[in-house]
């Protein structure tokens, strides 16, 4: 029998998780997991529906912050004062927040912050700007998507404003393009970007698990993730047998290689 065919998880996992066909779903499946910060909020989600949690994180964090941008960021903001400030993870918003302190900085920055409206995604940016004493205008609600932060924008005026965005991992083009088709006027400030592992070997197992049918579903919450897993089996001659279907039941898509809207191209 050819292996049940793999389930889609995006960003939005939390809310994906909750379906009520997925306790049927994941019972007694081993569903592949690619999350490294969240993977064990995840794990627990999958075990909570009867699954096996299989755990291969395919991106590490990387420091991405540039001093020298954000004091020119901060300069040009005395003459063109942001309106709006879009923070999506914590981890981006201490990473701001120790470049302003070792520039001395931050109450420049602070400054800015109280001067203009301040949206998070979730409630880890919430927590770090509410250590700073940020007043927060707006907050996704759950599962913390970027849905759900257009949904709380949906009432603001964007044409002609300044909107800064703290990127995360790579660049948010859902958000990007949603906020410049309304008009605004779009900044990002890197914070940290995605790249491998140093450690690829529990993807190489993924791989050998894949082989032998061991796996029903891998779980993808960004495309960066589908990238870096056939990156790596590119590297070890072993694209084509990722991509090729083990049966003639069983889908190219197996094991959900897709990433929600955005599909990792290979």
């Amino acid at each position: 029998m050819a292996p049940t065919p793999g389930f889609i998880i995006d960003s939005g996992y939390q809310k994906s998780f909750q379906h009520p066909s997925l306790e049927l779903t994941m019972l007694d499946k081993t569903i592949a997991l690619l999350e490294n910060r969240l993977g064990d909020q995840m794990a627990d989600l999958v075990k909570k529906y009867g699954g096996t949690p299989f755990s291969a994180p395919a991106l590490a964090e990387i420091p991405d912050i540039d001093p020298a941008h954000i004091t020119e960021l901060l300069k040009e903001w005395d003459l063109k004062p942001p309106d709006i400030f879009i923070f999506q993870t914590g981890v981006g918003v201490k990473a701001l927040f120790a470049a302003t302190d070792s520039l001395n900085l931050t109450d420049q920055l602070l400054g800015r912050l109280e001067a203009a409206q301040v949206v998070v995604r979730g409630p880890k940016p919430t927590a770090v700007l509410r250590s700073r004493n940020v007043r927060i205008d707006f907050s996704a609600k759950e599962p913390y998507t970027t849905d759900e932060v257009l949904f709380e924008l949906d009432s603001v005026m964007l044409h002609g404003k300044r909107v800064v965005v703290q990127r995360y991992g790579e660049t948010n083009w859902e958000l990007q393009t949603a906020l410049e088709g309304k008009g605004a006027q779009v900044v990002e400030i890197a914070t940290y970007r995605w790249s491998l592992p140093e450690n690829i070997e529990p993807l190489i197992k993924l791989m050998d698990a894949l082989d032998r049918n061991e796996i029903d579903a891998v779980a993808f919450t960004s495309a960066s993730q589908a990238n870096n897993l056939f990156s790596v089996a590119q590297q070890a001659g072993r694209q084509e047998t990722l991509k090729q279907p083990k049966s003639d039941g069983d889908r190219v898509d197996r094991p959900g290689l897709h990433c929600g809207a955005k599909q990792a191209r290979h």
